[in-house]
């Protein structure tokens, strides 16, 4: 008798227990990327309050020939701010990576001054490697300057990373003053546009990442 291997009651193929583990976890990747994605995209725009007296910008790569187009944009994007609001102070943040000539506070005061910034109303931090370093030194620099820490910051970033610097300079503020008085700071941003296009991809994927491992490791 002929076996037939389509029966009805034939036991049918087991599946695979880790297949279906793997698919649940890239699901859920899926879901936590696009939720840093919104919480990013949430904090890329402009939320000025109050008056502000000290404009924050942070620093990017350098090129030979002057600051990189991501810089450039941030750079302008204060500019426009610091047009209506010429009293403001700016402090510009960023120290000298391995592949440029010059630190990046450095190359931002020199495009600022040329745009008609009175050189003595900026203030280079030009110690930080990153974002961490450029927020914990920033206030080292107001606290040695002799400014209140809770006088209101502008804070001046590309649009992708002001969600990761309000999380870190809560974070530090937090840390150095540990009192009810602290609260009173106000904190505004400034969201710089992203006018090279395979930046704008770069950071798609790399900023969640980066904004998962500032919450978990910077402190």
């Amino acid at each position: 008798m002929r076996y037939n291997r389509y029966r009805g009651n034939s036991p049918q193929k087991k599946r695979n227990p880790w297949l279906a583990v793997l698919l649940v976890l890239v699901a859920a990747g899926v879901l936590a990327f696009g939720a840093l994605e919104v919480y990013i995209g949430l904090h890329s725009r402009d939320s000025v309050a109050g008056q502000p007296q000290t404009m924050v910008i942070f620093g990017c790569q350098v090129k030979p020939d002057g600051p990189s187009i991501l810089l450039r944009d941030r750079l302008d994007t204060a500019l426009s701010y610091w047009k209506d609001h010429p009293e403001i102070r700016i402090v510009v943040s960023g120290g000298k990576g391995d592949d440029e000539h010059i630190s990046e506070a450095q190359c931002m005061y020199d495009y600022l001054t040329a745009h008609g910034v009175d050189g003595a109303n900026i203030y280079r931090e030009d110690q930080s490697r990153n974002t961490w370093q450029n927020i914990n030194n920033t206030f080292a620099l107001m606290e040695r300057e002799g400014w209140s820490l809770t006088d209101d910051v502008l804070l001046v970033s590309s649009g992708f990373h002001l969600a990761r610097i309000e999380v870190l300079w809560d974070r530090v503020r937090t840390g150095m003053l540990r009192n009810e008085a602290y609260n009173d700071q106000c904190i505004s941003t400034l969201a710089a546009p992203v006018s090279h296009a395979p930046s704008a991809v770069h950071m798609f994927f790399r900023e969640p990442l980066a904004l998962v491992k500032s919450f978990l490791f910077d402190r």
